[in-house]
């Protein structure tokens, strides 16, 4: 048996989790979970790098004896190191305003086809390339870590910048699988702070003495580059058997797309706001952000509600499409009453708004369910990828209602689970590291339940949702339809 340490951060939380892999089975056992609360001083808003650090410490001490530790987290947000290898100041979340207008500046500079290019990236304000071009602290460093790689360096001393998250970067040569030193230099950004890139599965050093001292472990544990973006891990442990499948990790956002063994760099692709980023083995995760059960999340914080079972039961038997959304409308991407703003996009869209809480839910699964119905066959068109299986992994995969509304929508079968997609990946890589594991897909299958939603009802009604949709947004502002 092998024990391996998956630390996985959010943005709100995070947690060190211990995998035991016995031949074909898998125990997933949560040690430690601690908040991660961003704090704003001066006007900019930090993450508290350093509580996050002890976290992980705590949670490893917890742990015990493992064969391995890997490190997964959100992307794009990083540390500057100095010449001496200390941190320059804590890292900025990507929320800060500091990027107001940089992004639109350097699309008109260099053009954004040209970026595309190169990255392959959704055009996101809080790129690590545009946060660079907005950090007063710049010049003062000798090497940029983005968050996996910087804790794993407190962890080891070992310097290294691990692919998946390098990806997000836009500094990332999509194509070339390496620094885009180029475009670096054309927008004044010193290429020489950008460190060696580590593949998936790479060495990222052995705890330090101090460390393993503190922590309890053995100084000679190793630390493992798993696929550090937390996508990129859930990605890795999707259940498929072959690679005519499409992938939904559901949590509060939706990432909706396809493992391709090459980028999509069109410019159709561009302008449907695809993203072209490194997944496991050179995969390319070609994809779109989708909003996810942020809507439902705010819904049940509104109404104070806490039996969510039961509202999902309720909204099952509610009737169909009463109301249409596009959950991607920007009135539902801040926190606040979302059941108002849901009544509200009715009005403007002139349809009556649901007329209870089962109603405004099912009004939101099925809002979803045309989204993912949209961005999979954007994705199909785009890449010329066919695909016969919907793989829905993360916090969503326990959404019955939604999981079948996604079979319906789509045509195609959805296959619901793994839940710890995220925690999984990370601990498998670093098992198949070690040779304890070759496949690591089969033995999700193997191991995890699964859940087969068949597409079933009138595929004709979804149909008419989506025209409806459409011919009603048509007539909003377009402010009011932009995609993100």
């Amino acid at each position: 048996m092998s024990v391996h340490a998956a630390v996985d951060l959010g943005a709100s939380s995070g947690r060190v989790m211990t995998v035991r892999i016995d031949g074909d089975r898998l125990d997933l056992t949560e040690t430690h979970r601690f908040a991660n609360r961003p704090v704003r001083v001066g006007g900019t808003l930090h993450w508290d790098v350093l509580a996050l650090y002890r976290g992980v410490l705590d949670g490893l001490g917890r742990a015990g004896r493992v064969d391995s530790i890997g490190i997964d987290s959100w992307a794009v947000d990083y540390g500057l190191l100095d010449a001496s290898g200390r941190l320059i100041g804590n890292p900025v979340h990507y929320r800060d305003e500091r990027t107001a207008g940089i992004m639109e500046r350097v699309s008109a500079e260099l053009g954004a086809g040209t970026l595309y290019q190169v990255g392959g990236l959704q055009f996101l304000p809080f790129n690590t390339i545009y946060q660079l071009l907005a950090d007063p602290l710049l010049d003062r460093a000798e090497t940029l870590l983005l968050i996996p790689d910087l804790l794993a360096y407190w962890l080891t001393g070992s310097v290294g910048a691990e692919v998946t998250n390098a990806s997000t970067t836009g500094l990332y040569d999509v194509r070339a699988g390496s620094w885009a030193h180029d475009l670096a230099d054309r927008l004044g950004l010193p290429s020489r702070i950008l460190p060696a890139l580590r593949p998936p599965g790479a060495p990222a050093g052995t705890l330090r003495a101090d460390v393993a001292a503190e922590a309890g472990l053995p100084g000679a544990t190793p630390v493992t580059a798993v696929a550090s973006h937390d996508t990129a891990s859930a990605v890795a442990a999707v259940p498929a058997t072959g690679g005519r499948f499409a992938y939904i990790s559901s949590g509060t956002w939706s990432l909706v797309g396809l493992e391709l063994p090459r980028p999509v760099l069109t410019e159709e692709s561009r302008l449907a706001n695809f993203t072209n980023e490194g997944g496991l083995d050179g995969t390319i995760r070609y994809l779109r952000n989708v909003m996810g059960l942020w809507i439902l999340q705010e819904c049940l914080r509104a109404w104070g509600e806490s039996d969510l079972p039961a509202l999902l039961a309720a909204a099952g038997r509610a009737r169909p499409f009463e109301a249409v959304i596009d959950p991607d409308d920007p009135a539902f991407l801040p926190p606040g009453d979302m059941p108002a703003r849901i009544a509200d996009f009715c009005a403007r869209t002139g349809q009556r708004p649901p007329t209870g809480r089962a109603e405004a839910v099912r009004t939101v699964l099925e809002g979803l369910a045309l989204a993912y119905r949209r961005t999979l066959r954007d994705a199909v068109r785009l890449s010329g990828q066919q695909v016969d299986v919907v793989h829905v992994v993360g916090g969503g995969a326990r959404n019955a209602p939604l999981c079948q509304m996604t079979a319906d929508a789509t045509g195609l079968p959805v296959v619901a689970g793994p839940v710890e997609a995220a925690a999984l990946g990370n601990a498998l890589v670093q098992a198949r590291a070690q040779g304890v594991v070759s496949d690591i897909r089969a033995l999700v299958r193997h191991s995890e339940r699964l859940v087969t939603y068949e597409p079933r009802g009138d595929r004709a009604a979804w149909d008419a949702a989506e025209m409806r949709l459409a011919e009603l947004t048509a007539e909003l502002p377009p402010d009011l339809t932009a995609r993100r």
